[in-house]
Parts: C-alpha cells; structure tokens; sequence
C-alpha cells in the first residue's frame, strides 16, 4: 500500500521562553531561523517524504538500562531471535553489564550488543568501571554515552562523556551518542543551546564520525510516558543535522544518523517515523517486550513511501 508522510514544521519552545511545550513562536522567530534550519518562515504546500534526509540506514537500538534477570532476559533473547524483522534495519540492544556475556552468546547475528557505558581509558584500578577492551573481548560492538541518566543522576559532564567517547571510537566501538534537554531548558527556549553544547563537546574530541549515531531524547520524554510530537522531534533533528553541517561537514551531516528516544512505543513509532530526519529510534521499557520492539524495528516500513 502506497503511503506519503508530510513534513510540516511546529515549533515549541526551542529558542524562546514558552511555558505551554505546544505553544508556536512568533513569525518573527521563525523567520530569524529559516535559513540556519531550513524550514519555511511561510506556509507552503506540504512536501511529500521519500526517505531519510541522511543517507544512513534506518537504527534502532534497544537500552534495557537496569532491568532484567537471567530468566527473563533469557526469554526477551528467545522472542527476539524469532522475530521478523526488517532487513534493512540495524538493530543493537544493550543489556545490563552483568548480562552482556549472556545475550553475545545466546542471540542472532541480526541484532548487534552494546553496552550502556564505558570508562574513559584503559582498564587499571577503576573500580566499578567497565573498559572498552572488556566489552570488546565479550562480542560489543557499540556503547551508550551521554544518556541523561549519566548526566543528571550521575553527573557525567559533557566534556568527560566526550572524551569517553573519543577512546570508545579510537579502539573501535560505535557510540551512540545521547543529546537532549531537560523541561526547564525547553520552556526557557534553550533546546538548541543545549543540544549543540552537547554535540560540540563530542565534535572536539572524536577522531571520526563514521561510527557515531546521535540520540536526541529530549529528557522531560524519557520514561515519563510524554513523547516528543513528531513536529517537535523532527525540528530538533533538522536542527541537529544543519549544525554538523555548518560545523563539522556535509558529508558527515548527511550520512550520520540521528534517532530518537523518549517513550517510544509501538504506537507512536509509526507517525514519529516518517519524519524526514528521524533515522531510527533509541528505546527503552518498550525494547524490554520482544514483540513489541520488533514493531519498533519494522516501523522502517514507513519510510518507504511512494512519490
């Protein structure tokens, strides 16, 4: 069946102090960042949506954060390994640490293991820390860094999660890359300014961007059951991939992917989806029910649109 998405910008409390998340700015606002965004600054036609605006493949990764047991995780590895998923899909999941060696040795080849953090350096007397070396001994492939958890209950600060990213990208992990803001920061309008400080902390101090997907998960959606609209979630995306542009290259701009996370569910993935600049989906309670990520998975589907 032939399906076309629109794209038709909202903005909501980006750059401008907004107490109501759903309140548009004023025309002047928008006009002040059509040309850094490229979104119109007045009406037009809708444009139909064929693909992704970059030109990676379609990611979704699955953070099972604290969560889980033997017995349970041994059955979320059994739902996936017979799940249909879409081929042109890649999929990760990222266990807790205790049961990484677990999930490389038990599931598919199709899904890829990460872990949910990693040290800064080489392992030595760090207690409680995991080394890169470590999770590549055990079959990792990819590493969460700079999920809000670790920043806001943690307090990773931006310049240490870009540092850990840099040694994670230089022994040769994939890192998907966690930016976003809290409540307060989108109501005072500084989404950007926060996003961008964040991407500027990993764009001075990793040595490529080839194995980097960047996560926006705006922090008042994270495990609250509040998703991003699609509109919301789209404008930072664009936001997102003009800064690299402007700051890092085109090419990296167009082939890095950047997914969302923040109660994505089986429901909403299909319309957050056929957003242009919403290349994949980081998940987290949803991920932990085999059926229903393989759904999150498969939303790629929407993607595939007719002219």
């Amino acid at each position: 069946m032939s399906m076309v998405s629109t794209y038709c910008p909202h903005f909501s409390g980006l750059r401008r102090s907004s107490p109501n998340l759903h309140n548009a700015p004023s025309q002047s606002f928008l006009q002040h960042f059509s040309s850094q965004l490229r979104l119109p600054s007045s009406p037009k036609p809708c444009r139909a949506v064929i693909a992704m605006s970059g030109s990676g493949k379609f990611f979704v990764g699955g953070n099972w954060k604290c969560n889980g047991t033997k017995d349970s995780i041994t059955k979320l590895v059994s739902d996936l390994n017979s799940a249909k998923l879409e081929s042109d899909v890649d999929v990760v999941v990222a266990p807790p640490f205790v049961y990484l060696d677990q999930v490389t040795s038990s599931l598919t080849d199709r899904i890829e293991v990460s872990a949910q953090n990693s040290w800064i350096g080489k392992g030595g007397a760090f207690t409680g820390e995991i080394s890169v070396e470590q999770l590549k001994d055990i079959g990792c492939k990819w590493v969460i860094l700079g999920h809000s958890e670790r920043r806001h209950v943690i307090g990773e600060d931006d310049q240490f999660i870009g540092k850990k990213a840099a040694f994670a990208l230089n022994e040769g992990l994939g890192v998907i890359a966690c930016i976003g803001e809290l409540l307060e920061e989108r109501e005072a309008g500084k989404t950007f300014d926060v996003c961008f400080q964040q991407l500027k902390a990993f764009a001075d101090v990793v040595p490529s961007w080839d194995n980097i997907v960047i996560a926006y998960e705006p922090v008042w959606a994270i495990g609250t059951g509040k998703v991003a609209t699609p509109q919301q979630a789209q404008e930072v995306h664009v936001a997102v991939r003009d800064w690299l542009k402007k700051n890092v290259s085109e090419e990296v701009a167009s082939k890095t992917r950047i997914i969302y996370g923040g109660s994505v569910n089986g429901s909403n993935c299909g319309e957050l989806a056929k957003e242009e600049d919403i290349d994949g989906f980081l998940v987290g309670g949803a991920s932990l029910k085999g059926p229903e990520f393989a759904t999150i998975v498969n939303s790629v589907t929407t993607k595939k649109v007719a002219a």
